[in-house]
């Protein structure tokens, strides 16, 4: 199924192990535009940061969440839809990628980037971190994944729709295109979607 409704991103967002990239992947497939994986747009100084257990800071993330801003923005500007993959841990790191909306007021979370939460529990989390640590996948350790968890912060007033991430993948894209769909109906009144 293609998805017609130009011009929109769509975050999945969630800590490492949250199955992201996975997600992101098929339902990129799926609606038939574009993934990417924010960890692809990280500078080398904060993957090897990751890589030695140390958490990075917002001096560490405000230029990499800038950038994809800029991405995003100009994937809106031509009418591009895209899924991007993306921690998005806390509030001000979701309102930096949500103004690559040019018409985004700041607070209001009215915007064309929305917003996914692969929400899962931390043991559920820590196995999937320690496979793939153990194939040689990721840079990240799973003894990060305490300080992420520490991290994350919704605000419920964000609109964030979450999924649960222990359900099977093609069951959480089939969940994420209901809301995506339904959400495209209330704001345009459209039902033949």
């Amino acid at each position: 199924m293609a998805f017609d409704h130009k011009g929109r991103v769509v975050v999945i967002m969630g800590v490492s192990g949250a199955g992201k990239s996975t997600i992101g992947d098929m339902l990129a497939k799926v609606l038939n535009c574009s993934f990417l994986d924010a960890d692809d747009f990280h500078p080398l100084s904060n993957k090897e940061k990751m890589s030695q257990g140390i958490p990075l800071s917002d001096e560490d993330r405000i230029p990499w969440l800038e950038t994809l801003r800029g991405v995003l923005k100009d994937k809106l500007d031509n009418g591009k839809t895209v899924i991007l993959g993306c921690s998005s841990l806390q509030k001000h790191y979701r309102e930096i990628l949500r103004s690559a909306d040019a018409d985004y007021v700041h607070g209001s979370y009215a915007s064309t980037v929305q917003f996914v939460l692969l929400d899962a529990k931390a043991d559920v989390l820590a196995a999937r971190l320690e496979k793939r640590a153990a194939e040689g996948k990721h840079f990240m350790p799973a003894t990060l994944l305490q300080s992420q968890l520490e991290s994350l912060h919704i605000d419920e007033g964000e609109g964030i729709f979450k999924v649960d991430a222990t359900l099977s993948p093609l069951i959480i894209v089939s969940k994420i295109q209901t809301f995506l769909f339904s959400d495209f109906e209330q704001a345009t009144g459209n039902r033949d979607c």
